[in-house]
């Protein structure tokens, strides 16, 4: 039986912005993570994912609901909690005029880790970040600034990890090396809850919940997600896509049969769960062959989460309006 690490039960926050507007930042959203797992909240900007990650390390107080680390409530224990829960903020805090070793000697120093100069070795190992160790915080590179922010998130050995977004801004190659860096940290049983506004990112994951507006649109491993809409993409390469799209999605035919139409580049998605294959085909080429567009190449494929999450924002965006 799976041991749960986190555990959130209808939780809610709002925030006053101006002249006594109210937004819902979260809306009782509940969920729970096990120990060991690699846990996603994905979502764009205004989501709610980094104020739920605020709330589990007790920076915000929840308006409603409960959560709990451990079986530890964030409310009443969280002095607690704070020595079993790393936090790498979207903007995590790293002094510019300190050294590498300097900054991870300063976290330590605040989490009261005694003796912690081994444990420092390990992690400037395990970042690679050993040959920098005297190179101020100023001087790195966005990606070795992430690494280095992930060393002092892990210097005093915590359970769980909280990362708000921490590959947003840096290169491919350094996704990929941090990537690979938290799945070491998997390896050693430690506890990742991560937000990302990237599909791609979602899909490493052991689950994910998609957000939006402060509200869970979806939640299981990548894979249920995907399968559970059983939705099949035709994906068309096709001249002057945009105009092509404007019309898929006013021409009735297509309409009825497929259920969206999304845009990648220079191809069209056609996102459908009803009829064959071989009748989608037949139907996109007529169609958009004798409105004067060319298709150059068709195939068949699987869902992506984007896929999935796009289709769901399109479907909640309709039923707001009625």
């Amino acid at each position: 039986m799976q041991e749960t690490v986190i555990a959130i039960n209808a939780l809610e926050k709002s925030f006053v912005v101006s002249k006594g507007v109210k937004i819902q930042a979260v809306s009782g959203v509940s969920l729970s993570v096990n120990k060991g797992e690699m846990f996603a909240l994905v979502g764009p900007d205004g989501a709610g994912k980094t104020t739920i990650i605020r709330m589990l390390c007790g920076i915000l107080k929840p308006d409603g609901g409960s959560a709990s680390l451990f079986g530890l409530d964030i409310k009443t224990q969280m002095a607690v909690l704070k020595q079993r829960i790393g936090y790498l903020s979207q903007k995590f805090s790293l002094y510019g005029d300190l050294s590498i070793d300097e900054n991870i000697e300063f976290f330590a120093r605040i989490h009261n880790v005694r003796g912690f100069e081994s444990r420092r070795e390990d992690l400037l190992e395990f970042t690679r970040l050993k040959a920098f160790r005297d190179r101020l915080a100023d001087k790195l590179s966005g990606g070795m600034k992430q690494k280095l922010a992930l060393a002092c998130t892990l210097i005093h050995t915590p359970d769980v990890i909280f990362l708000d977004e921490p590959t947003t801004g840096v290169d491919p190659v350094t996704r990929r090396d941090f990537w690979k860096l938290l799945a070491e940290l998997l390896k050693d049983g430690v506890t990742i809850f991560l937000t990302t506004p990237y599909l791609d990112e979602a899909e490493r994951c052991n689950r994910v919940a998609l957000m939006n507006k402060g509200n869970l649109l979806a939640l299981d491993t990548p894979e249920r997600i995907r399968n559970a809409f059983g939705q099949r993409i035709a994906q068309v390469a096709v001249s002057n896509a945009r105009n092509a799209l404007t019309f898929a999605r006013q021409r009735e035919s297509l309409i009825s049969f497929f259920d969206d139409v999304q845009i990648f580049g220079e191809r069209l998605e056609f996102v459908f769960t009803k009829g064959t294959t071989d009748e989608a085909e037949k139907l996109i080429e007529r169609e958009l062959s004798n409105a004067g567009f060319q298709i150059f190449s068709a195939r068949f494929k699987s869902p992506t989460l984007e896929n999935v999450f796009i289709n769901l924002l399109t479907k909640e965006t309709s039923e707001a309006r009625g």
